[in-house]
């Protein structure tokens, strides 16, 4: 049984692995640049969404369907809006999100 509760602990992919990698193998010149992420101990969702930015630019909506966030992530990004006074459809854009995915954290977590 314990067995099965430590592999299960540990199902997110080793993301700092996996963009260091890509760096050394395909960018090597943009290493510098994104070494003060790869350096933290876990990466969040903005963190690997701010890798890809840096490594390969603005991507567009290519794989956003397969974006999850933590509650961690989406609290950030709920205070974000609130911080600088943002409407549903401005964060939406800011963060390459749905305006209904961001409507129903809110509904989720503040109402």
């Amino acid at each position: 049984m314990d067995h099965k509760t430590q592999r299960t602990e540990k199902m997110t992919p080793d993301f700092s692995l996996i963009y260091s990698d890509i760096l050394s193998h395909q960018y090597p010149e943009k290493r510098e640049e994104c070494q003060s992420l790869l350096a933290k101990s876990s990466l969040s969702a903005l963190d690997i969404m701010e890798l890809n930015k840096k490594i390969f630019g603005k991507s567009g909506s290519i794989n956003q369907k397969y974006r999850s966030y933590g509650k961690s992530d989406i609290l950030h990004i709920l205070h974000y809006q609130k911080k600088y006074r943002l409407n549903n459809s401005q964060l939406a854009n800011h963060f390459g999100l749905s305006r209904n995915s961001v409507a129903k954290w809110k509904k989720m977590f503040i109402i």
